[in-house]
């Protein structure tokens, strides 16, 4: 028999994640730890034959969007995710591995493609082969100790295949403060369950998470601090490498959507330390603080952060902003790349989208 957990207990319990129905919110069940939540996702292999380096070459971890450029014109570049070089480059070849776009290379095409990290010229290949990953399913989602709600506990009563089909739901993480964090879209189906160690009328609950995507391992610890609660001063993200620092804003990103304070008023004046902006995500998280205060959300592109400049997202037009330091992103964002290559001053675009949204900027 399977002991139910009354709705109003299991939607105040006490737990860092929360299993909801996206259509009417009904809340499934409550826990404090999830198996599976973290994990290596799915990668692609392409490998690069005649493979000749521009100035050292990749190696290690390459970029977070790393793009593979045609000759032809007529093809367009595709993008390559988180790409790593495994183990030592070769002399003519290179293996490169990431998560492939949902477009990958044009059908057909195995020519010569150069390669960039939106920051460098990597090298060239003559020809490249892709190596399709084998058939790749997700660890299980295990909700340990989950405080069923009646809804979920009359489903696995009932056990029947409709029954413990889920449909869409989210999963809801918390911090250690309470607060919400962020919300995980899936396709819950459930597989198995138990009586937990963890606690009276609690079980283990089993699910084949279809459509859920885990966390990164590399991205864990940015994770387990900010599970530990938001920051309470700027920069703590300054010592994080340019990998863990895009891992921070896409949290930083995700929880802007539970945003509650007001929109300061029009007029205010913002300084932005600028001595840690050396890449991408440090240009947008060092905003975000100027804006929002440690944790802040403020753009994480040029069309996002012109968003945020039209208001709701903290600030109001007009406003003046003092970046201190201003000289080192000048240095680190000035001479960037487009996805098919073509050079481009990141820096110069981001004072250019501040100055279109009323922000009167003065570099120091």
């Amino acid at each position: 028999m399977i002991l139910t957990v009354r709705e109003d207990m299991a939607r105040g319990g006490h737990g860092r994640y929360r299993l909801t129905e996206t259509e009417h919110g009904h809340v499934w069940g409550v826990c404090a730890a999830a198996d599976g939540f973290f994990g290596e996702p799915r990668r692609g292999t392409y490998e690069l034959f005649d493979w000749v380096p521009e100035g050292a070459g990749p190696h290690g971890w390459v970029g977070s969007r790393v793009w593979l450029v045609p000759d032809d014109e007529a093809l367009g570049p595709w993008l390559l995710e988180d790409a790593e070089v495994p183990g030592r480059p070769g002399t003519d070849h290179l293996v490169l591995t990431g998560l492939d776009d949902y477009e990958g290379p044009p059908e057909g095409h195995g020519g010569r493609v150069r390669v960039h990290d939106e920051r460098r010229w990597l090298g060239s290949c003559r020809e490249f082969a892709r190596v399709l990953p084998s058939r790749w399913l997700p660890p299980p989602l295990v909700l340990r100790g989950l405080a069923p709600g009646a809804r979920l506990g009359a489903a696995l009563t009932k056990g029947t295949q409709r029954a413990l089909d889920l449909e869409q739901a989210a999963l809801e993480i918390q911090d250690d403060q309470g607060g919400p964090l962020v919300e995980r879209l899936l396709w819950a189906w459930v597989t198995a369950w138990r009586p937990s160690c963890r606690g009276t009328d609690l079980i283990d609950l089993e699910l084949d998470g279809y459509f859920f995507a885990p966390v990164p391992e590399h991205a864990r610890p940015v994770w387990e601090r900010w599970l530990a609660g938001p920051p309470d001063t700027p920069g703590a993200w300054a010592d994080l490498d340019t990998r863990r620092r895009g891992a921070w804003l896409d949290i930083v990103r995700e929880r802007a959507r539970w945003r509650t304070d007001p929109d300061r008023p029009a007029g205010h004046a913002y300084e932005l330390d600028g001595r840690h902006v050396t890449d991408e995500p440090g240009l947008y998280l060092a905003l975000g603080e100027a804006v929002n205060g440690p944790g802040g959300y403020f753009g994480g592109c040029p069309a996002a952060l012109a968003d945020c400049l039209g208001g709701t997202f903290g600030h109001t037009p007009p406003a003046t902003l003092l970046w201190r330091d201003a000289a080192t992103a000048r240095e680190h964002l000035s001479h960037a790349l487009t996805p098919d290559g073509r050079p481009y001053d990141l820096f110069a675009t981001a004072l250019e989208v501040l100055t279109e949204g009323g922000v009167r900027v003065t570099l120091a």
